[in-house]
Formats: C-alpha cells, sequence, structure tokens
C-alpha cells in the first residue's frame, strides 16, 4: 500500500505542486483577494525568519499588519526582521522542522514529533483564550501534501516503533496529525476560523538541508517561496476565504482532498478524538 501512496502522489506532485502546478492554478486567483487592509489587526507567525515565514510575514507586514515573529535563532530573527521592515515600511515584533536521525529533547521527545505536533499543539490551545478576543479570529497552519502517504497513527507518537527511523515519514505523519487537529478545532471552537494548506514544493532552506536528493532532481521545479506562502496569506487575510467553511485544507487557495483515491488512509471520528485527547493528557506534562 505505501508503493502504491508514494506513486500516486509523486505524479500528483509533478502535476499539481510544481511552479507549473502554482501558475496553472494562480490563472484562476482574483487579484482583489489580496487588496486586503491589516492595519490594526496583529499576525503571530512561526518561523518567520526564513523560507515561507518569511514571505508570510512580509506580505502581510506589505498590507499594514503588525507581525510577531516567533523564531529559534534569534540573530537571523533580527536580520528577517530588518528585510522585513525594509520590504513593508512597517513594524514588526518579533516553525516547522525535519529530523532524519530519531533525536529527542531534553523532556525525552522526538524532535519532529514535538515541534510540528505537540508545539503547534500547545500553542494553539495556549493562545485561544487571547485569540477568541479578536474580532474575526483565523489560526492558519501551514502543513504539507506529504501527509497523503500517511494514515494518522496516534499510538506511537514519538517514532519508538519506526525501524529504521524515516525522517520524511515521521514528517508527513506529523502533517498528517496536523490536519486532524485542524478538522477537530473547527468543530471545538466555532467562534475561530480555523484552516491548514499545503504550500507545494517550494524552494526553501528547509528543504535543501533536510531533502537534499528531493532538491537537488527537482529543484528547477520547485517553486518560489512566495508562491508557497500565496496561499497562507490569502487564508490569513482575504474575506474570501472564510466563504469556506472552517476547518478545510487547502491548495493554491481552493479546499483540497485530504486522502488520495483507494489509499485507505481514512479513520473514525472516535479516532480523531482519541488522538486530541492523547496531545491533551501530554501537553499537561509541558504547558504552562
Amino acid at each position: 500500500m505505501s508503493l502504491y501512496r508514494n506513486t500516486v502522489w509523486f505524479f500528483k506532485g509533478l502535476k499539481e505542486f510544481t511552479k507549473n502546478g502554482f501558475l496553472s492554478a494562480s490563472k484562476m486567483f482574483k487579484e482583489d483577494d489580496l487588496e486586503v487592509d491589516c492595519s490594526g489587526r496583529h499576525y503571530m507567525i512561526t518561523g518567520a525568519n526564513s523560507g515561507i515565514g518569511k514571505c508570510i510575514a512580509t506580505e502581510i507586514a506589505k498590507r499594514g499588519g503588525t507581525v510577531h515573529m516567533v523564531c529559534r535563532n534569534p540573530s537571523s530573527a533580527e536580520e528577517a526582521k530588518q528585510d522585513i521592515i525594509d520590504a513593508s515600511n512597517n513594524s514588526v515584533n518579533n516553525a516547522g522542522c525535519m529530523f532524519n536521525i530519531r533525536e529527542l529533547t531534553e523532556d525525552n521527545l522526538e524532535k519532529n514529533f514535538v515541534t510540528n505536533t505537540l508545539g503547534t499543539y500547545i500553542l494553539t490551545t495556549q493562545l485561544l483564550p487571547l485569540i477568541k478576543q479578536s474580532e474575526k479570529p483565523r489560526v492558519v497552519t501551514v502543513s504539507s501534501g506529504g501527509m497523503l502517504v500517511q494514515k494518522l497513527d496516534y499510538t506511537d507518537m514519538q517514532f519508538e516503533k519506526m525501524k529504521p527511523f524515516d525522517g520524511t515519514l515521521a514528517y508527513a505523519q506529523n502533517k498528517r496529525q496536523q490536519v486532524v487537529m485542524t478538522e477537530q478545532y473547527a468543530k471545538q471552537h466555532p467562534e475561530v476560523y480555523f484552516s491548514c494548506m499545503h504550500p507545494g514544493w517550494a524552494d526553501t532552506p528547509s528543504v535543501c538541508t533536510s531533502m537534499p536528493d528531493f532538491y537537488s532532481k527537482l529543484k528547477d521545479k520547485l517553486r518560489t517561496p512566495d508562491e508557497g506562502a500565496d496561499t497562507a496569506v490569502w487564508l490569513a487575510v482575504s474575506p474570501a476565504a472564510v466563504q469556506h467553511p472552517a476547518g478545510l485544507f487547502f491548495q493554491d487557495r481552493n479546499p483540497a482532498p485530504t486522502h488520495l483515491p483507494l489509499a485507505s488512509t481514512k479513520v473514525t471520528t472516535k479516532e480523531k478524538e482519541e488522538f486530541m485527547t492523547a496531545l491533551e493528557e501530554l501537553s499537561k506534562k509541558f504547558a504552562g
């Protein structure tokens, strides 16, 4: 089944996730969708110091939004902050990863899981009371089309049973978990517009360093970071985005399927709820 999923996903990606896929889809974009004044609104963006996150921050700042950058590296964050100020003439107040070797944090948590899944869950959950005080609040998660090859698995979230460990599959599982989180958050908190998206295959520093073979073979077909960021910006600021139901997965400004045909990756509502319960129980150990 994994061979089938990977094959279907790869050929789908060549058609839809590349630069040509974006150029084809963008012919249907409405230019005025992003003609939005974001003055007076605040946007917290994780991983805003490079790649897609930096592009999202820049585009929102250009539209007058106040951007709060959440970054792990203070020096690169400060450099990115200045770049965004130069590009947007607005003040900026200052994540995702793929580890190809199974590594643990000092809290004995697998690094891919804690950054991509648990960290996203804790950050979102802790901020929800504040987010709900805003007018028409939104939460956008940058997921990945790589999740299409994975079925939700909450029985081995730290990949202790994955032998040998595969960072790409771990990342894809985390991205599947983000999609399920988005669906469940949208049901639990209807006053907040939750969505997630696939940026496509974009030429970013993380892709180059985490997936060198993939990058070397497809670098001429990859989207620019700005093209990868387009749908995230649209979901964050455009009135057109919230005309769609909350909790969906988007690709190139349109809702996209969360499962490949005949791939056997669907799970029950009960399993999704059990996954969220497992995250809640684990988060209690670390959330203040």
